[in-house]
């Protein structure tokens, strides 16, 4: 086992899922204990139901409000995905000139490094103000919050690409265009887009908040509705979906970058 515990060394596929196993059963097992133990304890009773309960009222949601939960996902999910999009659209081509030329980081990198500590919530009321109450602002929250974090880390990938590479190119009598496309830009590739799974990961986390704003349909709002009420079982069953969809997208982008960038070492990513 001592070669498994050496900084970074790699483990086989078998231990990496049976790891991995192993710490949902461990979670799983420490929540049923604790529910179990609240058990005659109302207050406690009241926010760790039993696996029982929040297996039965799942399982009625599923087969009597499947509608609603479709609807809530596809809300969901399209906010998430419009906003990210525009903002991966945007990003990533300025991320790469401010990377490759220091003149673009002086004059986009300090609005960036300003905008991105004003936190998300606090814009709530300005994006009421010019967007209304439609599905803009919602689209509009969710790409401010993945936009800028995503700006400087497509800027800080381009950066990375060996200074060595570009001489090498400029002697080999390549142009500025050909050095930008063949060398810093499929150099960064894989670490571009390792970024881009990380802000689509921050986009979600950003839902509820923009899903405060005017509507009824959403995983987000409607975790908020259940809260007003206490409804732990149907909390815990939306916090699974919102879970199972992050794992699943994440696993695809995991995938697509190990069959998109084979030449590259993504393991240390």
């Amino acid at each position: 086992m001592k070669p498994y515990f050496l900084l970074r060394a790699p483990i086989p596929r078998v231990l990496v899922w049976t790891m991995g196993i192993l710490s949902l059963v461990l979670s799983v097992s420490w929540y049923i204990w604790k529910s179990e133990n609240a058990v005659g304890n109302p207050q406690q009773e009241t926010f760790f139901p039993t696996a029982r309960i929040i297996l039965q009222t799942s399982w009625q949601m599923i087969t009597e409000d499947h509608a609603t939960i479709l609807s809530d996902i596809y809300h969901s999910t399209y906010r998430v995905f419009a906003g990210f999009l525009l903002a991966a659209f945007i990003a990533v081509p300025i991320g790469v000139l401010m990377g490759a030329f220091n003149i673009a980081a002086a004059f986009f990198q300090p609005w960036a490094e300003f905008i991105r500590y004003i936190p998300v919530p606090a814009l709530i009321p300005l994006f009421i103000a010019i967007f209304g109450v439609g599905e803009e602002p919602k689209i509009y929250l969710i790409f401010v919050g993945t936009f800028f974090p995503l700006l400087l880390m497509v800027a800080d990938e381009i950066r990375r690409v060996g200074y060595d590479l570009i001489k090498v190119a400029h002697t080999l009598g390549a142009s500025q265009l050909e050095i930008m496309t063949k060398v810093l830009l499929r150099s960064a590739l894989p670490g571009i887009f390792d970024a881009l799974r990380i802000c689509h990961g921050w986009a979600w986390t950003y839902l509820v908040v923009a899903e405060l704003i005017a509507t009824n349909e959403g995983l987000g709002i409607r975790i908020m509705k259940f809260a007003r009420f206490i409804q732990m079982p149907k909390i815990m069953m939306y916090l699974v979906i919102l879970g199972l969809l992050g794992l699943t997208l994440d696993m695809l982008f995991r995938a697509f970058n190990r069959y998109a960038f084979r030449w590259a070492d993504t393991s240390k990513k």
